[in-house]
C-alpha cells in the first residue's frame, strides 16, 4: 500500500471520528444504529470508530433500550470535560454546568442589583462555578471552558462590548481576559439574544428552520438571528439590536444616546413607569403575574408592548426574511396577553407570503435559552480530542 493511500486512509478516518463525535455533541447520547442513520456511515464502520474512541476515551458506551430492544447508548466521555454556560441578566445571575452529552449536572441563580458592576459579578460567577465543581466532585481542570451571555453587543472576536452605555460598569474591557484571568479556562463573550438563537437552534423551536430570528423580550428588548443554519452577528457584534430601532421620535433618551429607542417604550423601566400612578411599585415579574391572573392595567401595557416589538420585528423579517421568529425572555410567559398582539402586529406588518409566510412560535426553553446557548457555544468551540483522548 502506498504512502499516499495510507495517509488517505488515515485521514478518512480520522474524519469520520470527528463526524462522529460532531454528531453526538449535536443530538446527545445516540445508539450505533441512530449514529449510522445520522451520519450516513456503514453500521461495521461506525462500530469500528466507537471503539477507537472509547478506546482513547473520548466516548463511552453503556445499556440501554430501543422500542423495547436491547441497544448500546453512545455517549462522549466525562472526561472529556465539562462547560459553563453563564447568563448574566440585568437584574440576575444564571450559571449551568453541562457535559459534552448536554447533561446538566449542576445549576445556581441568584438575584443581581441593578447597574451591578463588572468586577462584583465575575468574582461571583468565579465562586459559583468552582462551588459547583466541588458539587459534582470535578475541578477546573474538567472544565472546558465558560461561555458567558450579556444584555448588550459584543464583539466576539475581543469579548468586548462594541457599543457604549448599554451595560455600565462593563465597558473599555476585554471581558473574556478578565474572566479567564480569574478562573484560567478559555471564556467566550456573547450577546444574549444570540446566545438564545442558538439553544433555539440546536434544541428549541427553530430547529426545523434554516432561517429564524429568536427575539429576547425581557427587561429590553433583542434579537438573534440565524442565517442558512449559522448564527449571524454582524460586524462587530450588532446584528439584531433592535432594541435600539427608533420608534418614537418625541420620546426619551435612550442610554445608547438616541431618542425614542423601542427600550424606553417597551423596557422594564418605562412599562413599570407606567403603571406607578395605577398600581404603586411592581416588578417586572409582579406585572406578569398580575397580567396572567387577569389585571387589566397590567394587561395593557404588555398587549402594547407586544403589538409594538411585533411591529419592529417585522421590519426585521422584511430585511432577512426568516422561515420563523421564535419568541423568549421573561415578556413571553404573559402567554397569550403579550404572544397574541405581538403576532398578529408582525404579520400584519410583513409581505404575505403565500408560499412561505413567517411562524411565529413560542420558545420551550423559557428562561434557560440564553445560558443553555451559553454552553453549546463551549461545546462547540472545545475539541474534546484534546480534552478527552489523543484520538489516535
Amino acid at each position: 500500500m502506498s504512502r499516499l493511500t495510507a495517509g488517505s486512509q488515515s485521514s478518512l478516518r480520522e474524519a469520520n471520528k470527528a463526524l462522529l463525535v460532531d454528531t453526538i455533541k449535536q443530538f446527545g447520547g445516540l445508539t450505533q444504529v441512530e449514529l449510522a442513520d445520522a451520519t450516513g456511515l456503514s453500521a461495521a464502520t461506525v462500530s469500528t470508530l466507537v471503539k477507537q474512541l472509547t478506546g482513547a476515551g473520548v466516548a463511552e458506551v453503556r445499556p440501554t433500550s430501543r422500542s423495547g430492544r436491547r441497544a448500546q447508548l453512545v455517549t462522549l466521555a466525562r472526561a472529556t470535560g465539562l462547560a459553563a454556560g453563564v447568563h448574566v441578566g440585568h437584574r440576575s445571575l444564571r450559571v449551568l454546568l453541562g457535559d459534552f452529552n448536554r447533561e446538566i449536572v449542576a445549576e445556581r441563580s441568584m438575584p443581581l442589583p441593578q447597574e451591578h458592576p463588572m468586577d462584583t459579578v465575575l468574582d461571583r460567577v468565579a465562586l459559583l462555578i468552582v462551588d459547583m465543581l466541588e458539587m459534582v466532585a470535578s475541578h477546573l481542570d474538567e472544565l472546558a471552558g465558560i461561555a458567558i451571555g450579556l444584555p448588550a453587543p459584543v464583539d466576539a472576536s475581543t469579548g468586548s462590548l462594541s457599543v457604549r452605555g448599554l451595560l455600565r460598569g462593563w465597558e473599555s474591557e476585554h471581558i473574556g481576559d478578565v474572566m479567564g484571568k480569574r478562573l484560567g479556562r478559555p471564556v467566550y463573550v456573547e450577546n444574549d439574544a444570540n446566545l438564545g438563537a442558538l439553544a433555539e437552534l440546536t434544541f428549541g423551536a427553530t430547529r426545523p428552520y434554516a432561517d429564524s430570528v429568536y427575539v429576547r423580550a425581557s427587561y429590553g428588548t433583542g434579537a438573534g438571528i440565524v442565517l442558512g443554519g449559522r448564527l449571524h452577528r454582524g460586524f462587530a457584534g450588532t446584528a439584531g439590536e433592535i432594541g435600539h430601532v427608533q420608534v418614537d421620535p418625541l420620546g426619551r433618551i435612550c442610554r445608547c444616546g438616541r431618542r425614542g429607542c423601542l427600550d424606553t417604550v417597551v423596557g422594564a423601566e418605562a412599562l413599570l413607569a407606567s403603571l406607578q400612578t395605577s398600581h404603586g411599585p411592581l416588578t417586572l415579574r409582579d406585572v406578569i403575574n398580575r397580567a396572567v391572573d387577569g389585571d387589566p392595567g397590567c394587561a395593557r401595557v404588555l398587549t402594547d408592548a407586544g403589538r409594538t416589538i411585533g411591529t419592529v420585528v417585522a421590519g426585521l423579517c422584511q430585511s432577512v426574511n426568516p422561515q420563523a421568529v421564535c419568541v423568549g425572555g421573561e415578556l413571553a410567559d404573559a402567554g397569550a396577553v403579550f404572544l397574541a398582539p405581538l403576532t398578529e402586529s408582525v404579520h400584519e406588518h410583513t409581505l404575505p407570503n403565500q408560499i412561505a409566510p413567517v411562524d411565529v412560535v413560542t420558545s420551550p426553553l423559557h428562561g434557560d435559552a440564553v445560558v443553555k446557548g451559553a454552553l453549546i457555544q463551549v461545546l462547540d468551540s472545545t475539541d474534546v480530542f484534546a480534552q478527552g483522548g489523543d484520538g489516535q
